[in-house]
């Protein structure tokens, strides 16, 4: 049922809205029937999703459907005889409404389409609308009021934002992308440098730094490739960020790639194996404790070279990772007694310093230490391979026991 205010006028009011409103109908949805049975249509048009508003001369509220109703969350009763100014922010954006319809476009006065304004919510919120309007006139071609048809254009001015930074990040990846190409030859070219070039210390060292370049490479990678298929795909995830503010999640593809692949996981895993964690800093004791128990690993943790000895005599592992600079032992003295009592075991050393402090590192090398780790910070997708293919799981490891 179409609601308006009762009086006088009301018949001549609502005839001249029913024929406004079909017109916009008409005009707004390409295929409107020409013809509707006049009971349908008033249904219709107070179903209808969109706002439809009418006013009297006097800027009255007359006509107020159900789509005004669930997009500005005022109730019937509570517009109908109300000014218009309640719908806008201020008097200023409803005379600027006005004076754009009562000018005209392309010569056509007292008709508007697809303006855009702004109208209030019972909650004191703002929504940006396009509409279209037309004052109404009686049969003497006397005002009487108007009424417009309006559109929440919030989606669509998101899916134009979403358009464009589309075009933006596709071609803000096709440009790093050539930048990442130039940067992947030098860097193989300069591992190869360093291979002709190097003593044997300067290479264990600088092959980890250029490893690591090579590593955040890949990622910048992933990240522009993800980049491409959201663009293209129109979908992502979000995260939160500082603040509370959220942010897209570029690592949601990747993870679940990692996820589906069941021979990945099988090849990986560090599940069950047994670990003892040598550093004289609780700190990255601890730490290290934590991200190999996330791996499932049962970790043992020793804050100097001794006690890690003494552990071993009470216990069985299956690897070692220790410090290199300690108080009492360093990593090469405790490689050795490794390697002396337990045969076999392999030991994993770390280092904060980009350099072999005191040769440890080196003799270590020469001595047989075949795992190397920097850990200013730790990375953890280079520890885990590192202690996959010392225990035999890695894929090179693997490969290398069935060639021996």
């Amino acid at each position: 049922m179409i609601r308006a205010v009762k009086n006088a006028s009301q018949a001549d009011f609502l005839g001249s809205c029913n024929r406004l409103v079909y017109r916009l109908m008409i005009k707004s949805y390409p295929g409107f029937p020409m013809s509707l049975p006049p009971q349908y249509f008033q249904k219709l048009v107070e179903s209808c999703p969109d706002i439809i508003i009418a006013v009297d001369k006097a800027g009255t509220i007359t006509f107020y459907n159900d789509g005004a109703r669930q997009n500005l969350g005022f109730t019937h009763e509570e517009m109908l005889g109300k000014s218009v100014m309640e719908i806008y922010p201020t008097r200023e954006e409803a005379k600027k409404v006005m004076g754009a319809m009562r000018r005209g476009e392309a010569g056509n006065q007292g008709k508007l389409c697809n303006f855009e304004t702004v109208f209030m919510t019972k909650r004191g919120g703002q929504i940006p609308v396009a509409i279209s309007a037309s004052v109404i006139y009686d049969e003497k071609g006397r005002e009487v009021g108007s009424i417009g048809f309006a559109k929440d254009i919030r989606e669509i001015r998101r899916r134009d934002q979403l358009a464009t930074l589309c075009e933006i990040a596709i071609g803000l990846s096709h440009e790093i992308n050539n930048s990442l190409e130039v940067l992947v030859n030098h860097l193989s070219l300069l591992q190869q440098y360093v291979g002709r070039v190097a003593t044997d210390e300067d290479f264990i060292i600088e092959s980890e730094r250029l490893e690591s370049v090579e590593q955040h490479l890949k990622k910048i990678q992933e990240i522009t490739r993800r980049i491409g298929e959201m663009a293209e795909e129109g979908e992502y995830g979000t995260k939160e960020y500082l603040g509370g503010r959220m942010m897209a999640d570029l690592k949601v593809r990747a993870a679940a790639k990692v996820e589906s692949s069941g021979e990945e996981r099988e090849v990986s895993s560090l599940e069950g194996l047994r670990l003892l964690v040598v550093d004289d800093d609780l700190g990255v004791c601890h730490s290290l404790r934590d991200l190999l128990q996330g791996e499932r690993c049962d970790v043992e943790v020793a804050p100097s070279g001794k006690k890690a000895m003494d552990l071993l005599e009470r216990k069985k592992f299956d690897l070692i990772l220790s410090d290199v600079v300690m108080p009492d032992m360093d990593g090469y003295e405790v490689y050795s007694a490794v390697k002396k009592k337990y045969p076999g075991l392999p030991v994993i050393l770390m280092t904060a310093f980009y350099y072999d402090k005191d040769h440890v590192i080196k003799r270590s090398c020469l001595e047989g230490v075949r795992g190397v780790l920097f850990k200013k910070p730790i990375d953890p997708v280079r520890l885990k391979k590192v202690i996959l293919e010392q225990c035999g799981r890695g894929v090179n490891a693997l490969s290398r026991s069935a060639a021996g």
